[in-house]
């Protein structure tokens, strides 16, 4: 899909709804916790452990390692799961990764239109923004505005692509790398590489904010 077109507004819910998902999690956790039956603790642990240890830095890795080596990219775009597989990365919803790479002219986005498909294993927690209705439907019709809105403004002369990941496909974007930053090893450079980056809706750091 590659739609510039709609209308719509908002991405955030800063009001109280018990239906959320999030909202009935905190409250499964609460109870769980007041019965004895789930440590806090180990709660918050796993969840830094998602946040910063299983992701993003797993995807961040590897967006750094395509950089610096141009045949492991080539193979990264033309087959993501054998490059996965080869580098022992496992978890859930990588079964089938796509890779999309961004390039002047070109910007990727990812989207799940229908529910939020996302590749846990190598982005970790998917952002509350990415699960709500509006992202899933305003990014489709007018993805300049709801970028813009993100912080990232595109030029004309860019063309939006919208990969929409589905319990079949899941997608990955490979942000340009930045300027200034010739030479520096691949471990160096998974620093610039953000969550939101490999999603599409912001670009890779810029090295001066290292």
């Amino acid at each position: 899909m590659q739609d510039d077109h709609g209308n719509g507004h908002g991405h955030h819910h800063d009001h109280y709804d018990a239906s959320s998902p999030e909202v009935r999690v905190e409250a499964l956790e609460d109870l769980l916790v007041a019965k004895g039956l789930a440590d806090p603790e180990r709660i918050d642990a796993t969840i830094r452990r998602f946040e910063h240890d299983i992701g993003p830095m797993i995807g961040a890795r590897l967006v750094a390692q395509a950089w610096t080596d141009p045949p492991l990219r080539q193979r990264l775009l033309a087959d993501a799961d054998a490059v996965v597989a080869d580098m022992d990365i496992r978890g859930a919803e990588i079964e089938h990764i796509e890779v999309k790479a961004n390039m002047p002219g070109i910007h990727n986005v990812v989207v799940c239109t229908l529910c939020s498909c996302y590749p846990w294993a190598l982005l970790g927690l998917p952002p509350n923004w990415y699960k709500s209705p509006e992202y899933r439907a305003r990014v489709v019709r007018e993805p300049r505005a709801v970028l813009a809105e993100m912080g990232l403004e595109l030029g004309t002369d860019t063309e939006v692509r919208i990969w929409d990941s589905s319990s079949e496909t899941r997608f990955l974007v490979l942000p340009e790398r930045p300027v200034g930053t010739e030479g520096w090893p691949a471990e160096r450079l998974a620093n610039l590489v953000t969550r939101d980056s490999m999603i599409g809706v912001a670009r890779a750091a810029q090295p001066d904010s290292q």
